[in-house]
């Protein structure tokens, strides 16, 4: 159980934290046979609210026997369809563990980090949508200041800050997975959420 692990994904070691992590948490997921499910949310309409697809895209070559991911850029998994996709994911999928990632909005000191919680995220809060909240483990990376006009703040989030975040939490989930599965591809896992 992670109760709240921040990373900065400048530091050195900011992979390696992620990955062992990540791993200890689902190595026991794994040797029970469960479908893990990277659930990538967010729309490519808004920088700061990109995040979740750009991991997505990172990581569509990921997919493999038991590791199904979806929202990416071509299909993203966002406010309009997040409920329809749960619902195919439940039904799909015998107890899934999934593993949420989405944008959000924080302190100025936490901007550009990265938040790890063995609990699910909710998403939409910066926006005030009522959400169905998902996720056993929550994968949030800082993309702006919480305050007054989240949507402005989301329009105007830096696209380097929003890569950065990327970068790191799609290369600690690809390692996690390698090392607690392998590397062996099987494409017919893959699953596209259109919209």
């Amino acid at each position: 159980m992670i109760k709240k692990l921040i990373i900065d994904p400048t530091a050195k070691n900011s992979i390696c934290t992620l990955r062992d992590t990540i791993s200890n948490e689902i190595f026991p997921i794994v040797k029970s046979k469960r479908t893990i499910v990277i659930l990538c949310i967010g729309t490519d309409r808004s920088t700061g609210d990109s995040l979740g697809p750009i991991v997505g895209d990172k990581l569509k070559f990921l997919v493999r026997n038991r590791v199904a991911l979806y929202g990416n850029l071509q299909y993203p998994v966002h406010a309009k369809n997040i409920s329809d996709i749960i619902t195919e994911i439940n039904s799909k999928y015998n107890n899934p563990f999934t593993i949420a990632i989405d944008a959000c909005l924080g302190n100025i000191q936490n901007v550009g980090k990265i938040i790890l919680e063995s609990k699910p995220l909710h998403p939409g809060s910066a926006m005030n949508k009522s959400l169905p909240q998902v996720g056993d483990l929550s994968i949030t990376g800082i993309v702006n200041m919480c305050g007054a006009m989240e949507f402005m703040v989301l329009q105007n989030t830096r696209l380097f800050t929003v890569m950065q975040l990327a970068d790191t939490i799609s290369k600690g989930l690809y390692h996690s997975i390698l090392k607690t599965i392998g590397g062996k591809s099987n494409t017919s896992f893959l699953q596209n959420a259109e919209a």
